[in-house]
């Protein structure tokens, strides 16, 4: 691994973003577009060193841009796979922090060697 690249920090847009019951349904794509501006401007909390972002977003939110600091990729299928495959695409190369709840992801991705943390990481509630 190269103790020199970025940590990879893979954000599940879909569960970050239903994690806190603020409407975000009425209007998925602003939610996800207000994230990724969060993520922006905040980074990743006790991640101070360098850092690359990547929110994953799919369904209604597909489409969403890339912002400086913050790469968004629309998942062609499930968020869930698309995440699994960039896990894959970095592993043993750099160090990953995937960023969801979801459980089944958590136990996918971990077997590929990432680190998981829960969505406050990133939203607080």
């Amino acid at each position: 691994m190269d103790d020199n690249a970025p940590l990879l920090v893979i954000v599940d847009a879909a569960n970050v973003v239903g994690s806190v019951p603020d409407g975000w349904w009425h209007d998925r794509r602003g939610a996800a577009e207000r994230l990724r501006d969060r993520l922006a401007a905040d980074g990743v909390p006790g991640h101070a060193g360098p850092v690359e972002v990547v929110l994953v977003v799919e369904g209604a939110a597909r489409g969403v841009g890339s912002v400086p600091g913050v790469r968004v990729e629309s998942a062609p299928g499930s968020g869930d796979d698309h995440m699994v495959d960039l896990v894959a695409r970095a592993a043993g190369d750099r160090p990953v922090l995937v960023v969801t709840a979801d459980r089944e992801l958590r136990r996918r991705v971990t077997g590929l060697g990432a680190e998981v943390a829960g969505p406050r990481t990133v939203r607080p509630a």
